[in-house]
């Protein structure tokens, strides 16, 4: 295992809050201003998500945020698209339950790409961890501006989560800092957040104060 591998899954091992750059909240071009206020800050992931945008539109703004996050020690991830991550060289992939079996991804990004997946069920989760995940997030825990159509599935299934599956577990969805201490007490090791970060005020002292709770 190489030195990048092993600090990689140290990370991912270690990591509390991961954020994701949502191009659906931060316009591209204010997006490398965004994603150094969310290192500044002190996330432990950075995920790159653009739905609408094209490869070729992702791939450069992918690979000047990816100087960013090298500096900083932090693994970035790409949504979606395997074909952008092995092109910037990311540290990781994330995938939706619509997306592609994560073996066949595998196949394209190598064995030293972090590889996470979605899941909005118990069921799912384990699915994810039986196709090789190395992460996973679960949600929506909340109802989110992110994902409108998508059901809530609430608190109740945390200490389950925690207790089966014996991965990295990001809980997803409507999770802010007001109701992130009932996510702890209930169970919750790890949050994922989008438009609570993005749409603060100050992204930083947001970060901080979010990472004090989660411990």
């Amino acid at each position: 295992m190489d030195r990048g591998t092993a600090l990689t899954l140290e990370r991912l091992a270690e990591a509390k809050l991961y954020s994701i750059l949502d191009l659906g909240y931060v316009e591209p071009h204010d997006a490398l201003n965004t994603a150094q206020q969310l290192l500044d800050g002190g996330v432990d992931i950075l995920q790159l998500r653009g739905k609408n945008q094209e490869p070729d539109e992702l791939i450069p703004l992918a690979k000047k945020i990816h100087t960013l996050t090298r500096k900083a020690e932090i693994p970035f991830i790409i949504n979606d698209h395997p074909d952008i991550a092995v092109a910037v060289k990311s540290e990781g992939l994330h995938l939706g339950q619509e997306d592609m079996p994560i073996g066949k991804a595998r196949g394209i990004v190598g064995p030293r790409t972090l590889i996470g997946k979605s899941t909005h069920s118990t069921g799912q989760a384990l699915d994810a961890v039986a196709e090789g995940a190395d992460y996973i997030g679960f949600g929506p825990i909340f109802a989110t501006p992110t994902k409108p159509s998508y059901i809530p599935i609430g608190i109740e299934n945390l200490e389950w989560l925690h207790q089966t599956v014996h991965l990295p577990a990001f809980c997803i969805g409507g999770i802010k800092l007001e109701n992130l201490k009932t996510l702890v007490k209930n169970g919750a090791h790890r949050v994922a957040m989008v438009s609570a970060l993005l749409q603060a005020k100050k992204i930083d002292k947001y970060i901080k104060d979010s990472k004090k709770i989660l411990g």
